[in-house]
């Protein structure tokens, strides 16, 4: 069996003993029965995953991971390529957005080169994958090869692997690429169906007419390439990115070790897509942290039928929505610790109907 084969075959269900434990533990803590509405969904949802009640979040890590689009030379994006290597560095330094969430999150950011075009700095915080110094214009052809979409996924997976071994127990997908909104357009647009004028957003602040020339770049690489909508991998090499192909094998793997993981936005959300198209039980471990500004997440959820628990119009990816998330799950598996019972506490619970 292949490394793809035998990643997707071992993601199992959820264990339903663990989340009906961890229901009648949250019925019996001193609160009426559902009264932390979607935080009790959560706790749940933790432990099913884990296997854990109460589940418990001591090493979650944000996998930020990067790379360039040939893409961006049709004028996709409000900024040029070379962003995408000095975001990298500012992720390095700890001054980006998701450092800063992550932080009062109690997570650690990984940060990945995938296939940045730039040439990047030694730093001792830089994982260096890369696939290919870019991908392809998928305007004009194949993003990258199905070879090469197979390694940058399994690449993904690999960083999961490492990060296990350190104690991982909650996983958070971001991703930094200048033009890798456009990617995720196709992605969503090609394995969904919809017409890509529906699925094409502003991204990093394009204008109308420059939101209307993405879509129709988007509608020419899908009219270019024909991905096939029942091959992912095909789709993914196609009109991918590495890094959305790092973040299928992060999703996979997680799954694959009863690790949640939590979904940033737009293009962690096509690489969600695209992981449970090629694996259908990795949706069951899947959180959703929030809806994004961009007009194709909704698309992208409803695909999914995941429900988010955070609506704040995020749209800047990095893995900000999943870090603000991370700290809902923090919540409720405290609240499953550390709430006392009515039997504990002394408490009166609820009183029975009265007698006829």
């Amino acid at each position: 069996m292949d490394p793809l084969s035998r990643l997707r075959s071992a993601i199992g269900a959820p264990d339903a003993a663990a989340a009906a434990a961890a229901r009648r533990h949250l019925d019996a803590l001193t609160k009426p029965p559902g009264s932390l509405g979607r935080l009790e969904e959560l706790g749940v949802l933790l432990a099913a995953i884990t296997g854990r009640c109460p589940p418990r979040i001591l090493h979650p890590v944000i996998f930020v991971l990067a790379a360039d689009h040939g893409v961006a030379a049709e004028g996709v994006s409000a900024y040029p390529q070379v962003v995408t290597g000095q975001m990298v560095e500012s992720l390095l330094r700890g001054g980006a957005a998701v450092n800063a969430l992550a932080r009062e999150a109690g997570a650690r950011v990984v940060v990945a080169d995938l296939g940045v075009a730039s040439p990047l700095p030694e730093h001792p915080g830089l994982v260096r994958r890369p696939v290919a110094r870019g991908t392809a214009n998928m305007a004009h052809g194949p993003a990258m090869s199905r070879a090469e979409a197979t390694r940058a996924l399994l690449t993904g997976a690999e960083l999961v692997d490492e990060e296990v071994g350190r104690g991982l127990d909650l996983i958070g997908t971001g991703e930094m690429g200048i033009a890798n909104t456009t990617a995720a357009a196709a992605v969503v647009a090609a394995l969904t169906g919809v017409d890509p004028d529906r699925v094409t957003g502003p991204g990093t602040g394009l204008d109308a007419e420059g939101r209307r020339r993405k879509a129709a770049v988007v509608a020419r690489a899908l009219a270019v390439n024909a991905p096939d909508p029942a091959d992912p991998l095909d789709v993914l090499a196609k009109v991918g990115g590495f890094e959305i192909a790092g973040l299928v094998g992060v999703i996979l793997a997680g799954a694959a070790r009863r690790v949640p993981v939590v979904v940033d936005g737009f293009i962690a959300g096509a690489a969600a897509l695209l992981a449970v198209r090629l694996a259908p039980p990795a949706r069951e471990h899947l959180i959703a942290s929030h809806r994004s500004g961009e007009p194709g997440h909704g698309l992208v959820l409803d695909a999914l039928g995941l429900t988010p628990y955070l609506d704040l119009g995020l749209r800047l990816g990095e893995g900000t929505g999943a870090a603000l998330a991370m700290l809902l799950a923090r919540a409720a598996t405290r609240v499953m610790a550390e709430m006392a019972t009515f039997k504990s506490a002394g408490v009166s619970g609820p009183v029975g109907p009265p007698a006829p």
